[in-house]
């Protein structure tokens, strides 16, 4: 069966997201945050053009999306939309010449193969290194020992290396430990930006410095059901 393309058959309500976000906000002031530092990503992923819009009427001047082919329609659709376009997902190198001329920020780098795609396609990109915070099958990300020699070799490119991202484990505990341990490896190498936490977690990464939470469902509610990436 062919999953359903992200559309607009989930309704949006402009109004209600505004709201959602004022509550996003709330939380980041109850964990001790500054919401004019802390910056709310809108994880758009599995949403239709709506969402993008609805975000940006809330005042939200950044969208984030996992897969390449989701970004691109949406940008497609939109025109742009207004926004800046953060692409979260895993890289792959064969996408990269698509998305190049629309993303305005990779979170998701891990491998130095991937920045000499990304400074091909697009000199001087804005970049953030994704770090793994545990050893699960498939996750993407480069380990604590190895972000430096690889911020490095990225910087050497040419790229604008801002700063450090992470998924954490779901258990609370680890994921505090987990955006400690960000907040020190960005603190060491001197990168400003700490994109860590979500919709469950972001007080605790507030209270460990995030600059930037990624948040979806708080703001959109539950995903569509039966999407998948193409």
């Amino acid at each position: 069966m062919i999953a359903p393309t992200p559309d607009d058959r989930t309704p949006i309500d402009p109004t209600a997201v505004a709201a959602a976000l004022a509550q996003v906000r709330h939380r980041i002031v109850d964990a001790g945050g500054d919401p004019e530092r802390v910056r709310v990503l809108a994880v758009t992923k599995g949403f239709g053009p709506a969402a993008v819009d609805a975000a940006r009427a809330a005042g939200l001047g950044a969208v984030g999306e996992n897969y390449a082919a989701e970004l691109a329609e949406k940008f497609a659709a939109l025109a742009g939309g207004g926004v800046a376009w953060h692409f979260l997902g895993a890289i792959q190198r064969n996408k990269v010449a698509r998305l190049a001329p629309v993303v305005d920020c990779w979170q998701g780098v891990a491998r130095l193969a991937e920045g000499e795609a990304i400074a091909r396609h697009r000199p001087g990109a804005t970049v953030l290194v994704q770090v793994v915070a545990d050893r699960a099958p498939g996750r993407n990300g480069v380990t604590p020992d190895a972000v430096g020699p690889l911020v490095a070799g990225l910087a050497g490119l040419g790229l604008d290396v801002r700063g450090l991202m992470v998924v954490a484990p779901p258990d609370p505990g680890s994921a505090r430990a987990t955006f400690a341990t960000l907040r020190r490896l960005a603190d060491d190498l001197g990168l400003p930006e700490r994109s860590m936490g979500m919709t469950e977690d972001l007080e605790a990464a507030v209270r460990e410095g995030s600059t930037m939470v990624r948040i979806g469902r708080a703001l959109f509610g539950a995903r569509p059901p039966g999407l998948r990436p193409r």
